[in-house]
């Protein structure tokens, strides 16, 4: 896949627009979005997404178009995941509903800036050495396993998490238990103060970094292009504000999603092994020749992606009823 380093400015410069277009004409007025607004936003950049993988088909061909709407699925399904720990740290820091929008912005922006980063040193590895594929592929085996042990009990687990990334912080900032309007910082007895907004965004943005050890070797596993894997996380990462709103109350009736996401982690994961052993070059295994395993074709990857999200969404929303039923029966 070869894209100019033009293309990749432009792509660079409609993202950065798009965030500063979402800015200017949402969050700058303090607000809670209605039903409405966020829907019709989260439908307009989904829009955009599926429209870019237009692109990419017609540019590049189908093999990368495929590549691209896999990764942006998967990283759209784990971004979800995000939403509840957004919702954990916002109920924590008992932060206004009309100031959420601002402070959930920035943070998706410094996730993509942060991710931006892994993306690029997990280009450069791969490039240097085929055996990193076997490393990713374990993480994710191990990723999916350690999410399905703790999805028993994710609230406590996300508490601990963000407690500990709120004592690292609060140890390098003069901090306020007051919120001063949608302010980062105020002033208090002349002495400037970081207000638990701007904790609330330190925490979201370090807890993004921890979801992307997850998420970059993930897509990796469905694309090696760097180009895709960034654009899919950009479009997955716009709009997740919207997201937030739109969702609310659904997410706690998503029962059944860690354990959807560890079995597509756990896919992906045995993916990058065999892609390994295809391209193997290790010593130790099979005296440095390629080993001849089946390959996982981008179309097996979007229906078991796919097919896994739409199970686990249905048998989680049935559920969720079945329970809301039975207990307004025992009422």
């Amino acid at each position: 896949m070869d894209v100019s380093l033009l293309t990749w400015v432009i792509t660079c410069v409609v993202i950065l627009g798009l965030f500063v277009f979402d800015f200017f004409s949402h969050v700058r007025v303090p607000h809670e979005p209605t039903l409405r607004e966020s829907g019709f936003w989260s439908a307009v950049y989904i829009g955009l997404a599926l429209a870019f993988g237009g692109f990419v088909w017609w540019k590049w061909g189908g093999t990368f178009g495929g590549e691209y709407y896999a990764g942006f699925v998967t990283e759209k399904a784990l971004s979800v995941d995000n939403l509840f720990v957004f919702v954990v740290i916002m109920t924590k820091f008992m932060v206004p509903r009309i100031y959420q929008q601002k402070v959930l912005l920035l943070g998706i922006v410094m996730a993509l800036v942060m991710r931006g980063g892994f993306i690029a040193v997990g280009a450069a590895a791969i490039a240097a050495y085929s055996w990193v594929f076997y490393l990713f592929g374990a993480f994710l085996l191990l990723t999916a396993v350690k999410l399905l042990s703790e999805s028993g009990e994710p609230v406590e687990h996300e508490r601990e998490r963000e407690g500990r990334i709120e004592r690292f912080a609060k140890r390098f900032l003069r901090t306020t238990d007051t919120y001063d309007g949608d302010k980062l910082f105020t002033r208090i007895d002349g002495k400037k103060m970081a207000t638990p907004l701007l904790m609330v965004l330190i925490v979201i943005g370090f807890t993004d970094v921890l979801f992307a050890l997850d998420s970059i070797p993930a897509i990796y596993g469905l694309t090696q292009e760097p180009y895709l894997v960034f654009t899919a996380n950009a479009f997955a990462l716009m709009g997740l504000r919207q997201l937030y709103f739109l969702l609310g109350g659904l997410l706690d009736k998503l029962i059944y999603l860690s354990y959807g996401l560890s079995l597509i982690l756990a896919f992906i994961g045995v993916k990058l092994v065999l892609h390994a052993l295809h391209e193997n070059t290790l010593s130790f295994i099979n005296g440095g020749e390629h080993v001849a395993v089946p390959e996982i074709s981008t179309p097996v990857s979007l229906a078991v992606i796919g097919g896994t999200l739409v199970v686990t969404t249905v048998a989680s929303l049935v559920v969720s009823r079945r329970r809301a039923r039975k207990l307004a029966s025992t009422r």
